[in-house]
Parts: structure tokens; C-alpha cells; sequence
């Protein structure tokens, strides 16, 4: 397992920040690349890989994989597929390097959700991004039914580990943009300090 070369924290107030996110990080992805996704139900993954398909300009409407493990996006400009897996039901990376897709991991952008712990050897090169919910909202009583709805004010923390040499200098033009920071890669989890850098 290899440290992360850089770390970084960008703070989303709402969904289409998320995807604003996720599509600047499409345009800088390559044939190659591998993005693994984690964070907690409902926290945003799918939303960021959305706009990581705008980004590549990519076809279809990117949907959670949960039904159907993995599917190719194809480039519409020439540019890489992506292939958008969900590894929550693979127990190892045979289990994905088995599944018969139409583009090749070697030739397209892999973005993988659930995919810690099972798929890092896949590429010591990769990017983990994990998307955190941050607290707050209140529950809505309307009588003797709590909505939780508004539990999520749509805030989000995305924290950017940068893995490998193919990533050195990529996204701090992105990070900043979305007004982001270099946090400190060894702080404890949930606790990153921002770096003078």
C-alpha cells in the first residue's frame, strides 16, 4: 500500500458543487486512471461521479452501480471511457477483472465505489477520494411523522488522496478553484490540520 503523495479538503455546500467538482476532475483523467470512491449511503459518491462524466464527455446518465456492478460510459469525443463500478458485492480484484466490459481497464478511466480495502492493487497510481457528510439540519415533525429529509443540509467534506507520480502537480489548480487546502496526510482520520502549502 502506498502513502499519498498529497492530500487535499474541498468543502461542498450542495450537490451541484459536488458534481462541479467531479467534472473538473473528469478533465483532467486520463486512460489509465484509477478513482476509487468511498463515504457512507448517500453521501455523494454517485453525484461526484456524475460530474466526472460530464467532465469526460462521456454517454449516459451515470446511476449507482448498486444493481449492476459495473458499466462503460463511452467517450463521445475520442477521449477514454469510463467505466463506473460498484466493488460493495466483489470480494477481490479477480472479481472485476473477470466482468466482461466493453472497453478495458488498461484503456479507460475506472472510477470505483466501495472499492477500499479490494481494489488498491489495481494501480499503486490511483486517486481515493472520500466523500464525508458533514452534521447538520434538524428532523421536521409534521404530527407523529419525522422527516429526516432535512437531516442533510448537503453539505460535504471530500477529502483527495492523491496516490503515485502521475498525480504530482494535477490537482492543486482544481482544489483551489473549488476553494480547497493541502491537508496534513498524516493527521488522524476526520482531523486534517491545513498545510501553509
Amino acid at each position: 500500500m502506498t502513502q499519498p503523495i498529497a492530500s487535499y479538503a474541498v468543502e461542498t455546500n450542495d450537490a451541484d458543487q459536488t458534481r462541479a467538482l467531479g467534472e473538473d476532475l473528469g478533465r483532467v483523467l486520463a486512460a489509465g486512471d484509477l478513482v476509487m470512491l468511498s463515504g457512507g449511503l448517500g453521501a455523494g459518491k454517485t453525484t461526484l461521479t456524475q460530474g466526472i462524466g460530464v467532465g469526460m464527455g462521456v454517454r449516459g446518465r451515470v446511476a449507482s452501480p448498486t444493481f449492476i456492478v459495473a458499466r462503460v460510459h463511452p467517450n463521445l469525443g475520442g477521449g477514454p471511457d469510463l467505466i463506473h463500478a460498484d466493488a460493495y458485492r466483489i470480494t477481490d480484484l479477480n472479481d472485476l477483472e473477470t466482468l466482461d466490459l466493453d472497453s478495458s481497464l488498461d484503456e479507460a478511466v475506472t472510477v470505483v465505489e466501495w472499492g477500499d480495502g479490494k481494489t488498491e492493487a489495481m494501480s499503486e497510481e490511483r486517486l481515493a477520494i472520500e466523500v464525508r457528510r458533514a452534521s447538520g439540519g434538524q428532523a421536521q415533525r409534521d404530527g407523529d411523522v419525522i422527516d429526516l429529509e432535512h437531516m442533510d443540509d448537503g453539505r460535504r467534506r471530500i477529502v483527495l488522496r492523491a496516490h503515485g507520480h502521475r498525480w504530482e502537480g494535477v490537482l492543486e489548480d482544481i482544489v483551489a478553484a473549488h476553494g480547497g487546502t493541502r491537508i496534513d496526510q498524516d493527521a488522524p482520520e476526520g482531523d486534517e490540520s491545513a498545510t501553509d502549502e
